[in-house]
């Protein structure tokens, strides 16, 4: 993944009014972009390399433009897949925005307030297989930098607005100190 990728990929996206095919990594890519890209700028900066750092640094802030337009874009391809009830390749994670946004389209609640209400998983249909949803989503109430869960993975960034499926352990944390709402979902 470069940068020069995400120029491809949005100018594909630009010149086709369907959804690009892309690798189901994709987004996993552009994060280790980005991660490598911050190193980077970071690594120079304690070297006293103020030319490289800001060059790195250049090269993020074109990442992120690029990467935020071909969302936006693809974001509208996959409301208007989700209205016509038609699902095309796409990564996992456009497959459950898709999902949800279906499930809203078909008038079925998804999205409920949690208020001691069990949690429960639900199944979805998606291509002929059940794929299980959790039962839980959290409403950041505030931007948040990257958290590291107890299973050592990334969970973010996040922005105020976003829904994050998150582990519980998490959640519970961000609900407790007022940084996120909790929310049930279910089809």
């Amino acid at each position: 993944m470069d940068i020069l990728k995400l120029r491809e990929l949005l100018e594909a996206e630009l010149s086709s009014e369907e959804l690009t095919k892309i690798d189901d990594d994709f987004y996993i890519e552009f994060d280790s972009l980005i991660k490598a890209l911050k190193l980077s700028a970071e690594s120079s900066h304690e070297r006293g390399e103020s030319v490289d750092e800001r060059l790195y640094l250049a090269q993020l802030k074109i990442a992120e433009a690029l990467m935020k337009e071909i969302v936006k874009l693809r974001l509208h391809k996959i409301v208007d897949l989700a209205v016509e009830g038609k699902l095309v390749e796409m990564p996992s994670e456009e497959k459950k925005l898709f999902t949800i946004l279906r499930s809203f389209v078909e008038r079925k609640n998804i999205l409920l307030p949690s208020e001691d209400v069990p949690v429960e998983e639900s199944t979805v249909q998606v291509h002929n297989s059940v794929k299980k949803l959790p039962g839980e989503a959290y409403i950041i109430e505030t931007d948040l930098p990257t958290i590291l869960g107890a299973d050592m993975r990334e969970y973010g960034p996040f922005m105020q607005g976003d829904m994050a499926i998150v582990p519980p352990e998490i959640g519970q944390v961000l609900a407790e100190r007022g940084v996120a709402r909790k929310v049930k979902l279910s089809l």
